[in-house]
């Protein structure tokens, strides 16, 4: 499977796809409350085919809803399914059940077999009307779903997600292995030794950030200078996170070039929010990964993740000895049993390298060597 995402031209006639976004959002929040009232009455949850045959009957006397397809209905309705199963499951970790949302701040709608039909060159027809897009690139392979996705700032993009045959085998290049160790400070320590720092683009854009909420939060509510004052806020965000994904795209370019087998430890990103908060959404680890597995993918790399209980920094890289507690204080320590001084960036890494080189059977390199296979 493969998404691509292409952005609708301006155009008057997008209020009408606006529209139906609004039109899911209703229906959303309507399948929500038929939902909690069920509950209610019979203390049973409610069944998706139910839901989707009742809505099928109200659109019928609602015209506002018929903006939206059959199948985009049909979708909601097993988009608010999977959420709750995912609380029945995640429920007693503090998950919770999904709830409404407003019309206006609703996202999108997706289509699937129907309702839709791309035309010659940039053109794409949903419903009655044609509308043109940003084609950046063709559009290969059969296409399984069409989402209009609406975003903050009021533009509209189109997300297609189409089903691509093409499998890259793994190819070594250059023959190299890397172990990675995300940090605080640093943002990635390489087995070899070197370190990438990272921008902290929010951080570096903070004040930015305080200055377009304040004048936000000034505005009169519901004026338009309230609404401007939004937009300012919107595309203060935008453009931090169009930043940093340039630079992830950009990294992960770079690493996938120098090195065949990439190997990184499995990170307790909810825990480490708790802990750090602002810093490690900052950073975006998850974001990277995922822009680094599709690049991998794409050039026949390896992306190797190793076990999150792997003691990566209390071990010694040089003879395997295990420290029995390490404070996160401290960075630099002396083994107890070879008395050899370990960076605990780098020494990490070099673990998460040795782990990960041994899972796909290179298990017999030494500890004395710095890099595998460099």
């Amino acid at each position: 499977m493969k998404t691509l995402k292409f952005k609708l031209y301006q155009h008057k006639r997008n209020k009408y796809l606006k529209a139906s976004i609004n039109a899911a959002g209703v229906i959303y929040n309507h399948a929500i409350a038929l939902h909690k009232r069920y509950y209610r009455m019979w203390g049973k949850h409610l069944n998706c085919a139910k839901l989707q045959s009742h809505i099928a009957k109200l659109r019928k006397r609602k015209d506002f809803w018929q903006s939206v397809g059959s199948q985009a209905v049909q979708d909601i309705c097993q988009r608010i399914e999977k959420a709750y199963q995912l609380f029945f499951k995640h429920n007693k970790n503090g998950c919770c059940p999904p709830g409404f949302k407003k019309v206006k701040k609703y996202k999108s709608f997706t289509l699937k077999q129907a309702g839709y039909k791309f035309l010659g060159g940039n053109r794409v027809k949903i419903g009655n009307r044609v509308y043109q897009f940003w084609k950046s690139r063709e559009i290969e392979g059969k296409v399984k779903t069409l989402t209009i996705k609406r975003t903050p700032l009021g533009e509209l993009f189109l997300v297609v997600v189409v089903d691509s045959a093409d499998e890259s085998e793994i190819k070594f290049t250059t023959g190299k292995i890397a172990g990675f160790d995300f940090g605080l400070k640093t943002f990635l320590t390489c087995s070899d030794g070197s370190k990438i720092e990272s921008p902290q683009f929010f951080k570096q854009s903070l004040n930015a950030i305080k200055r377009a909420s304040r004048h936000h939060s000034k505005k009169l509510f519901g004026s338009s200078n309230r609404e401007l004052a939004r937009k300012n806020l919107v595309r203060a965000h935008e453009d931090i996170a169009n930043r940093r994904t340039d630079w992830f795209w950009k990294l992960a370019h770079d690493l996938t070039n120098r090195f065949d087998m990439l190997c990184f430890e499995t990170l307790n990103l909810k825990g480490m929010k708790r802990l750090w908060g602002r810093k490690i959404s900052d950073l975006a680890l998850r974001d990277f990964l995922n822009i680094l597995e599709w690049i991998a993918k794409k050039k026949g790399k390896l992306v190797v993740y190793i076990d999150r209980w792997y003691p990566s920094s209390k071990t010694c890289s040089c003879c395997g000895h295990i420290l029995e507690t390490l404070d996160l204080s401290v960075r630099e320590w002396r083994c107890p049993s070879c008395q050899s001084v370990n960076g605990r960036d780098e020494n990490a890494a070099r673990n998460i390298q040795m782990v990960g080189a041994s899972t796909i059977g290179l298990g017999n390199v030494s500890r004395s060597e710095t890099a595998v296979a460099v």
